[in-house]
């Protein structure tokens, strides 16, 4: 499934698509511990790792993190198909940082604005890819993922806060040059998409009748390091953003 040619596209537009990335039972294994997770395990969560629209709408459900507190998804970081083309991407060995769920419910005014991962992940070098791979079909009504082609070469883009939860900081000087490279991609589930750390990319609203579901996991390639002085700056705006709006870590 995974050659040469899914790592030449990668590296020259700073994402891949990957179609039929999980089928049949593997698909429906990973979507039903999304489930189990979020019907048993979200409603004992810290503000921080479950992020809503509406605390008290269950139905509001936009983001989770960390979910490798639970035991599937601690083991599911270490599942050789993600590996496989994690490593490929990144050129040597990668570790999965941590699992991720997102959603865009129907009707939300939730727009995604453009930034870039490794803004948050402070990593050097930005050998790090992101796996996202679709639970729901996701096209330009219900606000599938947009990327500037070839963005990730031109290095870490100035950001500032944004007042969007899970996206603590968007990039600041976002231009129509940018938009004018932006490629909507749509996929079906079991798609996967795979992005480098300093593609740009961002979202639209839903504003359709249906989910936009997916599930992800980051993978840091073994020659990166952090920056702990950039991460520590980081982390202390998204304590600040949580703070405004009400959250407690």
């Amino acid at each position: 499934m995974f050659d040469q040619k899914s790592r030449q596209d990668y590296d020259r537009d700073g994402f891949v698509i990957v179609r039929d990335f999980l089928q049949g039972n593997d698909l429906c294994e990973l979507a039903s511990n999304q489930d189990r997770y979020i019907r048993d395990i979200v409603p004992t969560l810290p503000d921080n790792a479950a992020f809503f629209h509406d605390r008290d709408d269950a139905q509001s459900l936009k983001q989770l993190q960390h979910m490798e507190r639970d035991t599937f998804f601690d083991e599911y970081r270490q599942h050789p198909h993600w590996c496989e083309l994690a490593e490929l991407l990144v050129g040597e060995p990668a570790k999965a940082q941590g699992a991720e769920w997102f959603n865009k419910p129907q009707g939300a005014e939730h727009p995604t604005p453009p930034h870039q991962d490794n803004y948050y992940f402070c990593l050097k070098p930005a050998n790090v890819v992101t796996l996202w791979l679709a639970l729901d079909s996701a096209d330009e009504e219900n606000g599938c993922i947009r990327y500037v082609r070839g963005s990730h070469r031109k290095g870490i883009r100035p950001h500032n806060p944004t007042q969007v939860l899970g996206f603590s900081q968007g990039i600041t000087d976002y231009a129509d040059e940018d938009e004018a490279l932006a490629v909507p991609v749509s996929l079906q589930p079991g798609d996967l998409i795979a992005h480098h750390g300093e593609t740009i990319h961002r979202a639209d609203p839903n504003r359709s009748g249906r989910p936009r579901r997916a599930f992800a996991m980051v993978f840091r390639g073994v020659s990166c390091a952090r920056d702990e002085e950039a991460y520590e700056q980081y982390m202390s705006a998204v304590k600040q953003q949580h703070s405004s709006m009400g959250l407690e870590e």
